[in-house]
């Protein structure tokens, strides 16, 4: 994974992991990779790894089975999904939104775009 400097190695892991539960490729009540495992296969420190588990179980995006690893929760997807509007709105948009009135761009020039990546990238 190739991280970015303009943000917590641990929230990139967090985005990473919703994306995993957002692209429905890990389910709930699903065993998510252990903490050792998620450390060894993104190349970080294991206490990284760690600080994210602890931040999405207190998203309740995640938790915890003692003894045994950590489930994507019931309301994984639901709580993933907001997690990550809420980022994006508060952190991506603003640069989006500069770089469209720089450009002298209206919203509705990215739609078809938005449409055929669609296409290209998810059908």
């Amino acid at each position: 994974m190739q991280f970015r400097e303009s943000q917590a190695i641990y929230l990139q892991i967090a985005d990473y992991i919703c994306e995993k539960i957002l692209l429905k490729e890990w389910k709930t009540d699903e065993r998510i990779p252990s903490v050792r495992e998620l450390a060894v296969q993104l190349e970080v420190n294991p206490n990284t790894v760690m600080r994210t588990v602890e931040f999405l179980q207190q998203q309740e995006i995640i938790y915890n089975q003692r003894g045994i690893g950590y489930f994507v929760a019931a309301d994984a997807y639901k709580n993933a999904l907001q997690y990550r509007k809420n980022e994006f709105t508060e952190k991506d948009m603003p640069a989006v939104f500069r770089s469209l009135y720089l450009l002298g761009m209206e919203l509705d020039e990215l739609k078809p775009r938005f449409e055929k990546y669609k296409k290209q990238n998810f059908a």
